[in-house]
């Protein structure tokens, strides 16, 4: 084995932890062009692995280890090479398509965040995390997306921005109990005296909602079929969303709120046909 051959073979493991981790966004990534496929999971190989240092690496020493994780990638950025296969994935694909550097910082400081803090009381607390933690993965997509077409990105960045931003929220939504009894986290403000209720659900519903309205009007810009990738993505979380808006504050509380495979196969027929008719 050579090393583009190990290189193809990091892309696969990249993938491989991309469909053990997320039917949903799996499915959405199957829909891409074969190159970008390959790039965007090797994006969420990456920031899944240093999620799982932060959320799941319990009995372990995490602060060394995401520390560990962000030399490997410094040394996986300028030679190209790692023993880690999702480094080596990932630092192809940002040396590819030109991923600002200021994003990946931007999220590991973020997954530094969830070491050492547990409670955000600020909308200004969470907003920069949530940059961090989801916005700019969603830019780091985008780049891919648009490959090289700098003004297109520059249009697309505010509702770029806007989609990670929902799609986050909806999973602090969801996860309130695991984050609570799990993780000692407490992400939303409204939430973060232990008390939640319908009119504090309402707050966080309506940011999420505004969210929401101000990604759409990105998606049908999207080049190619980044459009059908990214519009099932939002279809999920919409409908996720939407099941959690007919869920009591109590019930969330108790138990984590999911769509079933069968649900996001209809989901899938439907935007594949709006997408082959021209209507998205």
């Amino acid at each position: 084995m050579d090393v583009n051959s190990y290189r193809e073979s990091c892309y696969e493991v990249s993938e491989l932890i991309t469909r053990q981790y997320s039917t949903s966004f799996s499915m959405a990534i199957s829909l891409l062009e074969t190159e970008k496929q390959r790039a965007v999971y090797a994006i969420y190989g990456f920031v899944r692995v240093a999620d799982e240092i932060v959320d799941s690496f319990h009995g372990y020493d995490k602060p060394f280890l995401l520390s560990n994780f962000r030399e490997q990638l410094e040394y996986a950025l300028q030679n190209g090479i790692s023993t880690n296969p999702v480094l080596v994935s990932f630092a192809d694909t940002v040396n590819r398509y030109h991923i600002d550097k200021e994003h990946i910082d931007a999220f590991l400081e973020s997954m530094n965040h969830d070491l050492s803090k547990s409670n955000y009381t600020s909308n200004s607390d969470l907003d920069r995390y949530i940059y961090g933690s989801a916005d700019v993965v969603g830019l780091m997509c985008l780049k891919i997306f648009c490959n090289g077409d700098q003004n297109l990105y520059d249009s697309l960045e505010h509702p770029a921005r806007k989609l990670g931003s929902a799609f986050q929220k909806v999973n602090f939504l969801r996860d309130l109990s695991n984050d609570k009894q799990e993780l000692g986290r407490s992400y939303f403000p409204e939430v973060a005296d232990n008390q939640f209720d319908e009119n504090r659900k309402k707050i966080i519903e309506q940011s999420i909602e505004k969210d929401f309205n101000e990604a759409r009007t990105g998606i049908k810009q999207l080049p190619g079929r980044a459009r059908l990738a990214v519009a099932l993505a939002f279809w999920f979380y919409q409908t996720l969303f939407n099941k959690i808006r007919k869920t009591k504050p109590d019930q969330l509380l108790a138990k984590r709120v999911r769509i079933n495979n069968l649900r996001k196969l209809g989901i899938l027929l439907k935007v594949a046909l709006l997408y082959k008719t021209r209507l998205l």
